[in-house]
């Protein structure tokens, strides 16, 4: 199969490589073509201004955008102007292929600990996660047969800001025990798998969420990082201290029932293989 990859970051990188592993030939875009490794065959387009020309034998077009900063300017021209182009490429391409587009589990605004499925409702609640939303209502509209994936935290090689605030000390316990929010995460090679997975699972379901199988306290991921470390355990923050980030627990079920498995079902298993520097990050 021909594969597209629109949007080769870290995560399309590895998408791509692991298609390419499996037989397929692999088209990844992004505006720095030299950047993607072979086998990948690279394109350099900015795809927040142009229309990509997409082959007409294309099966699977992945986009897995990644916004350079959290400016919402920054945001509406990754996620929805460049979805838009990338739908515009395959409309005048005259394939027909199965669409994937990565968005986050952030556009979920839950901060009671409760359990966010795909029936949840999604009301986004920040500037930034309102143009995810604008961006998933673009792709319904014009793909009403695409696959959209949430992905929750993403992490994994290179990934290591909370490794390096408990190694710095700058991380901190929540002001009390009961206040430590719940928080979600996926290893970056199991959301890459999930992304191959799906181009080719029957008749997939229009949206799953990418977590791994357990939604795990801060306090606790904390804590088994200085000791992993062998550093002190963070010191408590202030009681006057504000919370931020929301408190939810995310349910892969939906992609399990697919057939998918994570290699790093929690946060233990896919830290303890970060610490060990299993995998690269991809430029």
């Amino acid at each position: 199969m021909r594969i597209v990859i629109a949007g080769c970051g870290d995560l399309g990188i590895e998408t791509g490589l692991r298609f390419a592993a499996a037989g397929h030939h692999v088209v990844g875009l992004r505006r720095r073509a030299e950047l993607i490794p072979a086998p990948i065959t690279g394109r350099s387009i900015d795809l927040r201004r142009e229309v990509p020309t997409i082959d007409p034998d294309t099966a699977v077009v992945v986009v897995a955008f990644a916004a350079g900063s959290r400016d919402v300017d920054e945001y509406r021209a990754t996620y929805v102007d460049g979805l838009r182009n990338v739908l515009d490429g395959i409309a005048a391409s005259g394939s027909d292929p199965r669409v994937l587009v990565v968005s986050s589990t952030a556009v979920y605004d839950a901060d009671d600990g409760s359990t966010v499925t795909e029936g949840t409702a999604a009301r986004g609640g920040t500037p930034t996660a309102d143009v995810l939303l604008e961006a998933e209502q673009l792709l319904r509209h014009r793909a009403p047969g695409a696959v959209l994936v949430r992905l929750s935290g993403i992490y994994g090689p290179g990934r290591e800001r909370l490794i390096e605030q408990v190694r710095s000390g700058s991380a901190r316990l929540a002001p009390e025990p009961d206040r430590s929010p719940h928080t979600n995460r996926i290893h970056r090679d199991d959301a890459a798998q999930a992304l191959v997975h799906l181009a080719t699972t029957p008749d997939p379901a229009p949206l799953y969420l990418g977590t791994d199988d357990e939604p795990a306290r801060l306090d606790d991921v904390l804590r088994f990082l200085a000791d992993a470390l062998d550093v002190p355990v963070p010191a408590r923050a202030a009681a006057s201290g504000r919370q931020t980030g929301g408190d939810k627990r995310l349910s892969n079920a939906l992609l399990r029932s697919t057939g998918w498995a994570p290699r790093y079902p929690t946060f233990r298993e896919g830290y303890r293989a970060v610490l060990a520097g299993t995998g690269v990050r991809h430029a």
